[in-house]
């Protein structure tokens, strides 16, 4: 049974972002399973989970469908053997050391996997991710892996109501993909934009957007009684 404000909400998205080749994730992050059903049919395809536990009951409640799944929180090398199992990109690569460990996975499990680099544009002490100074080392030691890709950038810039203010951490990821792209020709995608600035997100070029609260409206709040 499809749920109707998921599917207006859908469809809404959809009518925003138009014909532009743009992967939409639906971040079905405290979401349970029932609501990722009634998004699948209200015709999402793509998920986006952020706690690799929280993730894989989900994943596997519903592996008869065919969702590709992206993982976007921080990933811990630890999760790494989980991470490449049960997703298809992995947002968060953020460190050499992350880096070989998923790699390591993929060889170990035979498993093609596409990664995204998370770029910290905002100086965030609480957000992970690389610097734009150690990125070019991080792109170099891509150049290594045989069964993982690296194929774009990602960013979650500092919230700010005024969507504006966001757009320049919009522009300069982009400026950092352009720059590196003709040594990496496969670094085309651009991961950037949720809920509240994905529209300014996709004006600055973004390939996929994470959407969440814009897709399944606002969680209730938790009460104790």
């Amino acid at each position: 049974m499809r749920d109707a404000l998921i599917e207006a909400n859908w469809n809404e998205i959809l009518r925003a972002v138009g014909n532009r080749n743009i992967k939409v994730i639906a971040v079905s992050k405290t979401q349970p399973v029932e609501k990722l059903q009634e998004a699948y049919q209200a015709g999402v395809r793509i998920f986006g989970e952020n706690k690799i536990q929280e993730a894989i009951p989900k994943i596997q409640g519903l592996q008869s469908l065919p969702i590709e799944w992206h993982f976007i929180g921080h990933l811990q090398t630890n999760k790494s053997r989980e991470a490449v199992r049960f997703f298809s990109w992995i947002h968060s690569i953020d460190s050499i050391k992350l880096l070989q460990h998923v790699e390591k996975e993929a060889i170990k499990q035979s498993k093609r996997t596409n990664l995204l680099l998370e770029v910290n544009l905002g100086g965030e002490e609480s957000k992970s991710g690389t610097t734009e100074k150690d990125l070019p080392e991080l792109l170099a030691a891509g150049r290594d892996l045989t069964w993982c890709r690296i194929y774009g950038l990602m960013t979650i810039p500092p919230f700010l109501e005024d969507v504006e203010e966001v757009r320049p951490y919009f522009q300069r990821l982009r400026e950092l993909r352009d720059r590196y792209l003709p040594g990496y020709p496969e670094l085309t995608e651009l991961s950037m934009g949720m809920s509240h600035d994905y529209l300014v997100a996709i004006e600055e070029g973004a390939t996929m957007v994470r959407i969440g609260t814009a897709l399944f409206g606002k969680r209730a709040p938790v009460t104790n009684g």
